[in-house]
């Protein structure tokens, strides 16, 4: 049986660890920064967000420019806080149980939890010694991604990536215990660890016939979810849509992720709420589960990285200088070190 999770690990790039996949890519954006004169070139893509949303960006400054009533209501929580301040707080801005909770500079859906009650809200501010948001959790039926970009000089973007995204989940059978179910799901049984971390209360726990569990809440690939390409929908009301948002906000390359309630909806400006927007650092991520080979995959993601650098570039040239080498620098390492400690207490939080 492990030989055959190894083998399909081998032979899917999609299951390859992040630095595999984009190894054959490093010469294409090698030569980017050569042309550029800098390795953060990608810093001027998105002038109002730090770097460009490469990395290290916070959620705050991005809400702050969103158009109002098109994101989640959403209070900053400090750590150190007395908690007794938090439940205020929670309550003075109408927050009822569950919400859902995440760090304000996050990573790849680490950290964020579904909050049922005030113990465990309470205990998510004792783990977490970082600044976090509490955020109602948007329960419309749909969420999706949308990657778009818009050349600063032109009236009208693109968007090259509209899918659906799905929460891992399993379906009860009456039978089975969650482990088992767990051990049967294509990308769970990969995660068997972070399944112990998250679910051991309940692994032996036989669950109920059509019952669905959700195994995580964050619909991230990296977190087991299952992706849908709507391809077919794009169409003039959709690109009406986040060419308004862009002008708004000029937000010219990255993915919006959203919640909505129907497609129908989104394209009519309805109904909608955006739980992010990943700028620079964003992968098309219509590239995966799609049936792509590894080569088709990196056509994409050089087109991609093509209409980034030309972005970037024309704003350089236009009152939006690149980072420095030593800004770009220091800012990296501490987003890396960031990045650690989130993956540290995601495994030590066990909500």
């Amino acid at each position: 049986m492990q030989w055959k999770k190894t083998w399909q690990k081998l032979t899917n790039w999609e299951l390859w660890p992040f630095a595999l996949r984009y190894a054959g890519l490093a010469p294409f954006w090698a030569w980017y920064c050569l042309r550029s004169g800098t390795p953060w070139f990608f810093t001027a893509s998105n002038p109002t967000i730090t770097f460009g949303g490469f990395d290290g960006e916070g959620k705050k400054e991005m809400y702050q420019q969103l158009p109002e009533g098109t994101y989640p209501r959403t209070i900053y929580i400090q750590p150190g806080t007395p908690f007794t301040e938090v439940m205020k707080a929670v309550q003075a801005h109408g927050f009822r149980f569950p919400f859902c909770v995440k760090p304000d500079v996050g990573l790849k859906g680490l950290l964020f939890r579904k909050i049922d009650t005030e113990a465990a809200l309470h205990y998510y501010h004792q783990k977490v010694d970082l600044e976090f948001i509490v955020q109602d959790l948007i329960l419309m039926p749909l969420e999706v991604s949308v990657f778009y970009y818009r050349f600063p000089n032109q009236q009208k973007g693109v968007i090259t990536g509209f899918l659906q995204k799905d929460l891992m989940e399993v379906t009860g059978n009456g039978i089975s215990t969650l482990r088992q179910l767990i051990q049967q799901h294509p990308i769970a049984q990969h995660r068997m660890a972070e399944m112990e971390i998250k679910h051991g209360g309940h692994l032996e726990e036989v669950i109920e016939a059509g019952h669905r569990y959700f195994l995580s809440y964050a619909a991230n690939l990296n977190r087991g979810a299952r992706f849908t390409n709507l391809e077919k929908e794009i169409d003039g009301d959709l690109h009406d849509l986040f060419d308004a948002i862009s002008h708004q906000t000029s937000f010219y390359y990255g993915r919006f992720d959203i919640k909505c309630e129907s497609i129908a909806d989104l394209k009519m400006g309805r109904k909608f709420q955006i739980l992010e927007f990943n700028g620079a650092g964003a992968e098309p991520n219509h590239v995966y589960q799609s049936g792509l080979s590894l080569l088709q995959a990196y056509r994409v993601l050089l087109q991609h990285w093509k209409v980034l650098f030309e972005i970037s570039r024309y704003n350089h040239r236009n009152g939006h200088p690149y980072w420095s080498f030593g800004k770009g620098y220091h800012f990296m390492k501490a987003a890396a070190q960031h990045g650690k400690k989130l993956e540290q207490l995601d495994a030590a939080v066990l909500i």
